[in-house]
């Protein structure tokens, strides 16, 4: 597999016959694409070039979603296709949606998170002619010719956070809050808590997950208790239930938050000190741009980690105007560290384990 990376950028604090079943199906998928924006005849799509983004959380997150809906009306303006962005909010509509966007000819989906897996195996095979990217998906086996799957080493920049945070906790106890408890997410934290180690062995890292992706509310309770039992330093991973943890670190002075996203910097200026950032984004961009060249190629797994314009650990610009002028000094006293680390990282003289146990 072969696949061209960005360059490192430089890292400076703050930068940053049907059946009845089938027929009520196709009915629902049509009437989850009417509700974004309407369908067009198929052959009408086909020679428009319809590329669509099926999401699988709401939009108005402040992160993921919002930054991809962003970026693809980016690309869309600078290549000149029509877009379609759709909210599949029900596992049980999934396929239908996939297979009503091939009947209407889009030459290019792209879907988000583990969920949407099952449907892609199903469809996907049955569109050769669409070009489809599973963002945030395992590879397959036996891999699909048309459909490229891209996974992120979040963990590697869950790494980094953790050796900032032992560098700046003023109490040694670091929490850690997941949308739900899933390999990926379990490696992420098992990560932090190494990185936390690494420079301070006696350290507590504390994990909890709030069983959502989309529950703001569990999150502010989650991130209050912890806060009461000391812990002055919390890495989110929940996209919008992240809005909640802000809001309980906003309540008191010293209570620190590393995020994903820079959308959250302006949700906590004293409070977001810096982003464990994963640009769904960029990603997207990324690989919807390599999509739209002749010379694309589908059957792969794209892993993406540090380096690559997608994954990194970044320190909020607004913090260091608006945070704790004690704490701000600290970020910046720590800042080499994490660069050393992450010059480690990619170099191999430090290796990060993936480890999936909780």
């Amino acid at each position: 597999m072969s696949r061209n990376r960005k360059k490192p950028t430089n890292h400076l604090p703050g930068s940053k016959p049907l059946s009845r079943r089938r027929l009520l199906g196709a009915a629902a998928g049509a009437s989850v694409l009417a509700g974004a924006g309407g369908i067009l005849p198929a052959p009408a799509r086909a020679n428009m070039g319809l590329v669509a983004l099926v999401h699988t959380q709401a939009a108005g997150d402040n992160g993921p979603i919002d930054s991809m809906i962003g970026k693809l009306g980016q690309l869309s303006e600078e290549r000149g296709f029509e877009k379609r962005t759709i909210y599949a909010q029900d596992a049980a509509t999934f396929e239908t949606v996939l297979r009503t966007l091939g009947d209407a000819g889009a030459t290019h989906v792209a879907a988000t998170f583990p969920v949407i897996a099952e449907a892609f195996k199903a469809v996907a095979p049955a569109y050769p002619g669409t070009r489809w990217i599973h963002i945030f998906g395992d590879p397959l086996d036996p891999p699909i010719p048309n459909l490229v799957t891209v996974s992120y080493d979040y963990y590697l920049g869950c790494y980094l956070s953790g050796i900032f945070a032992a560098n700046v906790s003023q109490t040694g106890k670091i929490g850690y809050i997941g949308g739900i408890s899933i390999p990926p997410l379990n490696a992420d934290f098992n990560a932090l808590k190494a990185g936390v180690h690494s420079v301070n062995p006696d350290a507590t890292v504390t994990a909890a997950f709030a069983g959502s992706f989309q529950d703001p509310a569990k999150g502010y309770e989650i991130a209050g208790q912890m806060f009461l039992d000391g812990i002055d330093y919390i890495q989110t991973d929940s996209a919008a239930t992240d809005g909640g943890i802000i809001q309980a670190a906003n309540e008191a002075p010293g209570r620190m938050v590393s995020a994903l996203d820079p959308a959250q910097y302006a949700l906590g200026p004293a409070s977001v000190i810096g982003i464990v950032s994963l640009d769904f984004g960029q990603s997207l961009y990324n690989e919807l741009g390599e999509a739209l060249e002749p010379n694309w190629t589908g059957g792969r797994h794209v892993p993406t980690g540090l380096g690559t314009g997608v994954i990194d650990f970044i320190l909020s610009p607004l913090y260091q105007e608006q945070g704790p002028s004690e704490l701000a000094a600290r970020a910046m006293e720590a800042w080499p560290r994490v660069e050393a680390a992450r010059v480690g990282i990619l170099d191999g003289s430090i290796e990060v384990p993936f480890d999936t146990s909780i």
